[in-house]
């Protein structure tokens, strides 16, 4: 696995988003020692690839990001499939860790309260979810993209639940549809951002663009 200093220097160079660095570094932290994962709602997105971790399978359902994907080697494997019903393609503690980046807020509440449920079953050792802290309005481009938000989720509500919740991308004043800057320019406000993170939103969920949840699963 990466380094964390060489993966935020090569985010930097690509000038990825400051907000979205610390996402990726904490979500490095979260893997360390995880040597197979399942990346639920992948999409063509390369975050995991460049975490570093040994075996990645990706499942998505929108199949013009799952052709994207094979074409961009963003996974080791990829399925076209309904995230909705993951306990269909896979089989218990088939993963060390199952992750879903900004997925469980694209269906209704009780799909996502199920999906929930079949990723810690799928997972050995732990399950993350990156997601709007809250409902977040968010439209779909075409009408079969699965982009629209249909849910959101509470940091207070994923801590009944079991996870660890931290804030992350800085305050949700500063944030609109996709976790997109508002102001301009977009680098300053990045930085802006970055600041509230570390000074008030990381501790403070509640206030937080989106949220980082991890749940540590045990044998019990």
């Amino acid at each position: 696995m990466k380094s964390a200093t060489r993966l935020a220097l090569e985010l930097i160079r690509q000038g990825t988003d400051p907000g979205a660095i610390t996402v990726r570094l904490a979500l490095r932290k979260a893997l360390l020692g995880c040597q197979s994962v399942l990346d639920v709602g992948c999409g063509s997105s390369p975050v995991m690839r460049t975490i570093g971790v040994p075996h990645i399978v990706g499942i998505d359902g929108y199949e013009p990001s799952v052709g994207e994907a094979k074409r961009l080697d963003t996974h080791d494997e990829i399925i076209h499939g309904d995230v909705r019903d993951l306990a269909r393609y896979f089989h218990p503690k088939q993963f060390d860790a199952c992750v879903g980046l900004d997925v469980i807020e694209h269906v209704v509440k009780p799909d996502g309260m199920k999906m929930i449920q079949d990723m810690e079953r799928i997972a050995a050792k732990k399950v993350i979810l990156f997601t709007p802290c809250g409902f977040l309005q968010q439209r779909h481009t075409a009408n079969d993209d699965l982009q629209e938000h249909l849910s959101g989720w509470e940091p207070a509500e994923m801590a009944g639940y079991g996870y660890h919740v931290a804030g992350f991308l800085g305050p949700k004043k500063l944030r609109g549809e996709y976790h997109a800057i508002k102001g301009r320019p977009r680098f300053f406000w990045g930085m802006i951002s970055l600041a509230g993170h570390f000074v008030w939103t990381r501790n403070h969920p509640e206030k937080a663009a989106a949220i980082l949840c991890v749940k540590e699963l045990s044998d019990a």
